[in-house]
């Protein structure tokens, strides 16, 4: 996969990328993924191989997940997570999100061990931005809320690895 921030100006006559979020910290990191959820319309893709507690489980975020999936039609988030039982084990608030709207939240585990062996986390928008943290564990990575061309080969690797994967029956709803 090439370096999702190794893009150049526009040279096709598309605007110029956007200057890069800050994504060194914790706190950066967070600030970016609020930022980017809150610039996302309708559609957003994530990849996670683990769901720590206070990544897309604080307040804020959850309301703008909540928000993009109850935005209509052609709404769609999209989690691939190694391990969605974890997050169901630890009570992630994300869970509740998935099971109230189930049709919209749409989670997938890999199965190849080459994908499972993934360690790199990020978060794609339908406006082109993106947030990738080359260690999932550690909060240092790039981010932008519009740089096509540097999100393409991470929604490119994303789209390969979901069609691979298998929906994750852990999340769904009890119908009792």
């Amino acid at each position: 996969m090439s370096d999702p921030g190794a893009s150049g100006p526009a040279e096709s006559g598309q605007a110029p990328a956007r200057p890069p979020l800050p994504a060194g910290s914790r706190v950066d990191v967070a600030a970016a993924r609020a930022q980017l959820l809150a610039g996302a319309r309708r559609r957003v893709a994530i990849y996670q191989p683990v769901l720590p507690e206070d990544t897309y489980g604080t307040p804020p975020e959850l309301a703008e997940l909540r928000r993009i999936g109850t935005s209509g039609r052609g709404a769609e988030i999209r989690l691939i997570l190694h391990d969605p039982a974890g997050a169901l084990r630890d009570d992630h608030r994300l869970v509740a999100l998935a099971q109230r709207l189930p049709s919209v939240v749409l989670v997938r585990v890999p199965l190849e061990e080459l994908d499972l062996a993934y360690a790199s986390s990020y978060l794609l928008t339908d406006q082109g931005g993106y947030l990738f943290l080359p260690d999932a564990r550690r909060p240092e990575g790039r981010a932008s809320t519009a740089d096509r061309a540097a999100q393409a080969p991470l929604l490119q690797h994303f789209n390969e690895v979901w069609e691979r994967s298998a929906r994750a029956t852990a999340w769904q709803p009890l119908d009792l």
